[in-house]
């Protein structure tokens, strides 16, 4: 805004009028007062355009001012607008692509909705033919699973049998094999029972071999290891000579007496023992511990080998054992005698039993598993519909 300003020509006649109402006042006063006025009325009228000439340059800076700042403030104003208008832009972009995002996410789970509804389809066709299947199955197909059974127990019998030789557990599958075909009550199967109830019959003569009490019976000898006495090897006081030395009354026999006495008197100072050639060297009085550990070791291994069936082994470790104990240990000892009488009774007995070699059932379950049951699974099952590909 700009100050209002008086014109000079109203300045001029300001300035005229001033004069005229000073004349009549100066006339009143004398000659010297009168120019003192004179000179300040023109130094006053002087000074009237510069003051003007000053407003008016403050009235243009002030409109300058004010114009440069209205300006600025206008230029703020608009670059806010462009920013918002730049950034209402981008919010109207970004809503168009959500949107078309959720578009395309709609487009998609409707495709997933169809393949789930054609599988749903499929699925419940597929349902249905197996309904008709399982429908379709007569009381023979669950013969035949019963039928499978029994093979799969005759099976498990001959392998109890042969590798671990337990006649008691291959007898009672046995038995659960032949009460799998009873159920069946199919009077074809009459063979096959028959051979079963043979096969039980030839696993009941069987002798049973206690393999658990030879065991315990092979622990308890090796604890009696440290109750054996060691043999006496100076209990032989026999001479060298098969004479008794005694002299005779005959005094043609005086050469041979005179002999018997010079040996009598010798034999107090050097005697002279036999020996058996077979006999064992004596021991020293620190190894019989290792003799008794052993003979331990071998019991060890004979009772190793009675669950493997190894019966040449556990011969050879019993031998050894009573070879050992007869060689280095009192043979009138009772304890060595008692000792000696368990190892013959347990040498004498075999860890092998006569199992029969094969076993008659179980070549006919396995003709009857090949005309029955794996025929029936040989057969084509029902093809699954394949699901339908999911388009993008």
């Amino acid at each position: 805004m700009t100050e209002p300003t008086t014109p000079p020509e109203k300045v001029e006649e300001t300035n005229t009028a001033t004069e005229h109402e000073i004349q009549p006042a100066s006339n009143l006063n004398n000659n010297t007062s009168g120019e003192q006025v004179a000179k300040t009325v023109k130094k006053e009228s002087a000074k009237g355009p510069v003051l003007g000439a000053i407003a008016i340059v403050i009235a243009i800076a002030l409109g300058a001012g004010l114009y440069y700042h209205g300006h600025q403030q206008a230029l703020a104003q608009q670059a806010e607008n462009n920013e918002l208008s730049d950034q209402l832009t981008a919010l109207h972009t970004e809503q168009a692509q959500e949107k078309l995002r959720i578009d395309a996410l709609i487009n998609q789970q409707n495709k997933a909705l169809s393949v789930t509804d054609q599988l749903q389809t499929s699925q419940s066709q597929q349902l249905k033919e197996l309904e008709a299947k399982v429908a379709a199955i007569s009381g023979s197909d669950a013969k035949n699973w019963l039928l499978a059974q029994a093979d799969f127990l005759v099976k498990l019998a001959g392998r109890k049998l042969w590798s671990d030789q337990d006649v008691t557990t291959a007898g009672a599958l046995l038995k659960s094999a032949d009460e799998s075909l009873a159920e069946m009550n199919d009077p074809s199967l009459i063979d096959v029972r028959r051979a079963i109830t043979e096969d039980i019959a030839s696993l009941a003569s069987v002798s049973q071999i206690d393999f658990d009490g030879i065991i315990l019976k092979l622990n308890q000898l090796s604890n009696q290891v440290d109750d054996l006495r060691l043999a006496d090897n100076n209990t032989d006081e026999a001479p060298m000579d098969e004479d008794n030395g005694e002299v005779s009354s005959s005094l043609t026999e005086w050469r041979q007496n005179l002999v018997k006495s010079w040996h009598n008197f010798m034999s107090e100072f050097i005697t002279v023992r036999r020996r058996d050639s077979s006999a064992e060297p004596l021991l020293a009085p620190n190894q019989d511990v290792y003799l008794r550990e052993n003979i331990r070791s071998r019991l060890l291994v004979a009772a190793q080998a009675v669950p493997r069936h190894q019966n040449e082994v556990y011969q050879q470790s019993l031998e050894t054992v009573s070879t050992w104990v007869r060689a280095y240990f009192d043979m009138n000892d009772p304890t060595t005698k008692a000792f000696l009488s368990q190892l013959d009774e347990l040498s004498q007995q075999s860890i092998n039993m006569d199992v029969p070699a094969e076993l008659k059932s179980q070549p006919l379950l396995e003709k009857l598993m090949q005309t029955r049951v794996r025929n029936l699974m040989a057969t084509p099952s029902v093809p699954a519909a394949a699901p339908a590909t999911q388009g993008e």
